[in-house]
């Protein structure tokens, strides 16, 4: 099968993929600047992270890469506005969010001339996010790992959203080699956007732990959690897991208010970052997309890029 760039505003990638944004601190400049240099969009995961982080991150992916790169916040952050806005005085090339939806931050794209592609999950989402101005827009199914804002597989959606909108649809959630790719664009998908196997790449941030968990994953181990943010997760079964999952279990020894809304059972920012450090399994929140059985090896961007060319041209 043969592919076309895709194209969102004025933005041009040769290669139809972006790279999951995930947080936190899973997908940083290395990683974001490494599949842009092989004409992907590589995103990095601002959520999580202070301003003062974010941009830096951003200058480090500019100074790695001349290709094309992307923040990803989730609306559901407190300091939301905060991230979006030095992203865009960063200049960065264009703006992802999802866990919400944000009316105000289209209207900060337009005046910075930055992109914004948010996530959405029906029909009805992806015309409100055109009429507002979104320049794509992320079909995300109950395959993806995260947040999910769907119990619909990403095949049941995408061909509704695509008839609905006229903006570029890009397909997420499931995606794994160049076969899925295919499968997605020829259920009309501009492109696709894949985070579980770039989660596993060597320019990935992911603890070494945590990369291990992919690999030996097995399909039973794929689980949803409830997440404090008021959302299932997809997330990896650990010792983590079975003890959140216990009635009456509340950890929350101290909070710093990083979420808009957030029940206090366990903090998800405090999980998700365990699983970027080394020496804390116990503490770490594994998110994976419900695919990850399916990655046997650790490879560079690079690597998995040319894997993914050459499934591609086979299918």
């Amino acid at each position: 099968m043969k592919i076309s760039a895709l194209k969102i505003a004025d933005l041009i990638a040769t290669l139809p993929i972006i790279q999951g944004g995930m947080a936190v601190r899973i997908s940083t400049a290395k990683l974001a600047a490494a599949v842009a240099n092989e004409k992907g969009i590589g995103v990095i995961a601002g959520t999580g992270m202070t301003p003062d982080e974010l941009k830096n991150e951003i200058r480090l992916a500019k100074r790695l890469s001349d290709g094309i790169i992307g923040v990803n916040v989730l609306f559901a952050v407190s300091n939301f506005a905060a991230l979006v806005k030095v992203a865009m005085m960063e200049k960065i090339n264009l703006v992802i969010s999802g866990a919400g939806f944000s009316r105000d931050m289209f209207g900060w794209g337009r005046e910075s001339n930055i992109p914004i592609v948010p996530v959405v999950s029906s029909a009805r989402l992806a015309v409100l996010a055109e009429k507002m101005g979104a320049a794509a827009v992320i079909v995300e199914g109950k395959e993806a790992g995260g947040h999910l804002g769907t119990d619909q597989p990403m095949a049941d959606i995408l061909p509704h959203v695509k008839r609905a909108v006229k903006i570029p649809v890009i397909a997420a959630g499931g995606i794994i080699d160049g076969y899925d790719i295919a499968k997605a664009l020829k259920l009309g998908a501009d492109g696709v956007q894949m985070g579980t196997r770039f989660a596993a790449s060597q320019e990935s941030n992911a603890s070494d732990y945590f990369k291990q968990m992919y690999i030996d994953a097995v399909k039973e181990d794929v689980t949803i959690i409830q997440s404090p943010v008021g959302l299932p997760g997809q997330a990896l079964r650990n010792a983590f897991v079975d003890l959140i999952e216990q009635v009456d279990f509340k950890d929350l020894n101290f909070c710093n208010q990083c979420l808009k809304r957030c029940n206090h059972v366990f903090c998800i920012m405090t999980a998700l970052m365990s699983a970027c450090r080394p020496g804390q399994p116990e503490k770490a929140l594994v998110f994976c997309g419900d695919q990850v059985h399916r990655i046997k090896e650790i490879l560079s961007a690079h690597d998995i890029i040319v894997r993914l060319k050459m499934e591609i041209a086979q299918a």
